[in-house]
């Protein structure tokens, strides 16, 4: 285990130190010169975290298989985010998310209204869904304690995103990616062994009951037998539309929409496209992901399905006193199948393993957040707050909001695990679905329509995040209750499944973002050029909306850069001793940061080819085709899947 954490942390400071990481370039899309491999693996290791390890088996464990169609869904539609989302991404020329809906619609509300709910997101869902899951690992596997864990991990994953920037990240998620298949495939062969294979697995599941189903005070709660009991459905993806837990209409269409927030306009995963060399490498990444999107079924649902066989009394527990003395929750412990798993069957050497293995997701995870929404905070939010904020005040201010995120990351440890009851995988899912929907809306619309305006997508945003709230907020007020406790939320509020609410808001989103839209004066065809799918290839100039306020903020910059650059060749030139500090040395190294002038001044020329450069959608036509043929592969080989497991 302490091998493999080193090769990560060696991999990262290599990157680190190769990498031109005093740049914004550099620091936030690693240079764009990343290619197919890292982007793919780095794609699928910044989605799969330990959350997932401990969120699928879980729901596995408790309900079956249905839980894969989250995953398998993704294969589609991360192939639209390399085909249709990415090459607008590029020509628009854009570093973050909220950057491209500023230069779409103009503005700055609606840009700043993403910036802080994605970071919202960031903070409460997915870095809180990670550290849970990564302290339910850990205390099950070696009974540390949470937050010296926690701390341990957090401070890890801190130093090398601050140090490194993107392309760090994408080394390590690169190596990360393949100790965390490696060790879940050691893990998946002992658990198929020790049920008696593929076929014991599905023999066996339907009779995985706990013996301990009595109520210890029927007075307050008693016991049906469907609460201890594997659901008749349990093997099947596509369930009934009113009594499944995933009904078929919302894993199929409902899931697709909160994919398309997740994969074509979430910061953290478009920011490894867009690093990549070309769009062809693109595309590729892209197909690389799907292909490896297909194990979690085999690696972690299934398992957590074969840990209710092994232990139905830990795993399967019903009884909420014995739930609490088992896993330190109440409503369940299933939780707990996929760390059961490996503390119970793989031998010493192996468990320390997929240790690292569970290390490596949670911290992969984790840094990729941190990174994003680095990027997000520094570009979309400070940049307002301080117009003439050069490249070095970028930098610090990026790495400390880093460390920021890590503070309050740790201050939130109480409350996920006062909130930590249910099913880990559907509490992160259904947060989504209540607040990503019109996210998703006004993106689609906004690469795929060019009559969307500003004023249609704000007010669908607006109106989208009300009925969102409308739904969640009372939901989390009254609970989401258990089988033994139901919750007592009004059932016209919160009996809708929350597969079906998103479809539901996401209509609603559209609805209104394209009747404002027509009702408004349309956005003139000289902003959108680059801008939008149908005019991806336009050589016309296009006038950004937010060209003034651009070029004000340059000019600023380049005005500080210069007071700036005469100020420290005063002091310099003064202090000869300041210049030489070895500790100011090492600070200015750790951070990526120069000092020298020269290299901060780039001629227009320059920055005209490295714009060129970061815009360039053209491919080579062998290989677009290659990557075409390999695209029909991978929807062939899901729709398989699909039709056999449905």
């Amino acid at each position: 285990m302490a091998e493999i954490n080193k090769t990560t942390l060696n991999n990262g400071m290599k990157s680190m130190c190769r990498t031109n990481r005093g740049t914004v370039g550099g620091y936030f899309l690693a240079g764009r010169n990343m290619v197919w491999w890292p982007v793919g693996a780095s794609l699928f290791a910044s989605n799969i975290g330990s959350g997932h390890f401990v969120g699928l088996a879980g729901t596995g464990a408790a309900s079956g298989l249905a839980v894969g169609g989250f995953e398998w869904n993704a294969l589609f539609v991360v192939l639209l985010l390399g085909w249709l989302f990415v090459p607008v991404y590029l020509t628009a020329g854009v570093i973050t998310m909220p950057q491209y809906l500023k230069k779409r619609f103009g503005g700055n509300r609606i840009r700043l209204y993403l910036s802080v709910l994605s970071l919202f997101l960031y903070i409460f869902t997915k870095i809180s869904v990670d550290m849970f899951s990564g302290a339910v690992f850990i205390q099950q596997a070696l009974g540390w304690n949470i937050y010296v864990a926690v701390l341990a991990l957090l401070g890890i994953t801190a130093l090398y995103t601050v140090t490194g920037g993107l392309a760090a990240l994408m080394y390590t998620d690169t190596v990360q990616t393949f100790v965390i298949i490696a060790g879940a495939f050691v893990l998946m062969g002992f658990a198929f062994h020790e049920v008696g294979g593929y076929e014991g697995l599905f023999e066996k599941y339907m009779y995985a009951k706990t013996n301990m189903t009595l109520s210890r005070n029927p007075e307050l709660y008693n016991i049906t037998e469907n609460c201890y009991t594997p659901r008749p459905d349990s093997y099947n993806l596509l369930r009934d539309p009113l009594s499944g837990d995933l009904p078929w209409p919302g894993l199929i269409f409902g899931i697709t929409i909160i994919s398309l927030w997740f994969w074509c306009s979430d910061q953290v995963i478009v920011q490894r496209c867009l690093a990549a060399k070309n769009l062809t490498h693109v595309k590729a990444g892209c197909i690389l992901c799907g292909y490896i999107k297909l194990l979690p079924m085999f690696l972690m649902v299934m398992p957590g399905m074969i840990s209710r066989i092994l232990y139905p009394d830990e795993v399967g527990c019903v009884i909420p006193e014995e739930c609490k003395r088992i896993c330190g929750t109440e409503v369940g412990c299933s939780n707990i199948a996929y760390p059961k798993l490996v503390v119970s069957l793989m031998p010493i050497g192996v468990r320390g393993l997929m240790l690292a293995v569970m290390l490596a997701a949670l911290m992969s995870s984790l840094a990729s957040i941190f990174n994003s929404s680095s990027t997000l905070f520094t570009m979309d939010i400070w940049t307002k707050l301080r117009p003439k904020a050069g490249t070095k005040e970028l930098m610090i201010v990026g790495r400390v909001w880093i460390l920021f995120i890590v503070a309050l990351s740790i201050a939130w440890i109480p409350v996920v695990q006062a909130a930590q009851g249910g099913q880990l995988f559907d509490y992160i899912q259904a947060i989504t679905s209540y607040l990503a929907p019109p996210i998703a809306a006004v993106f689609l619309l906004a690469i795929f329509v060019q009559r969307v305006n500003e004023p249609g997508a704000f007010w669908g945003l607006m109106i989208g995040l009300a009925m969102g709230l409308v739904r969640m907020i009372p939901e989390f007020v009254f609970g989401t209750g258990s089988c033994i406790f139901p919750s007592k939320c009004p059932a016209i509020i919160c009996k809708v499944h929350y597969l079906y609410f998103a479809i539901i808001l996401f209509f609603a989103s559209s609805t209104v973002v394209l009747l404002v839209s027509y009702g408004t004066s349309p956005i003139d065809k000289k902003h959108l050029h680059r801008l939008v799918f149908s005019l991806r290839y336009s050589q016309e100039e296009r006038v950004d909306l937010d060209a003034e306020e651009e070029e004000a903020r340059k000019t600023a910059q380049q005005q500080e850069v210069m007071e700036n650059g005469t100020l420290e060749m005063q002091t310099e030139a003064g202090d000869e001793r300041k210049k030489k500090n070895p500790l100011r040395l090492c600070f200015e190294w750790f951070c990526g940061i120069s000092n020298e002038p020269a290299k901060d001044t780039v001629t227009e020329e320059e920055n005209a080819a490295a714009q060129e450069n970061l815009t360039d959608i053209s491919e080579d036509p062998i290989w677009r085709k290659v990557v075409n043929i390999n695209a029909i592969i991978m929807m062939c080989v899901a729709i398989f899947l699909w039709a056999y497991f449905a």
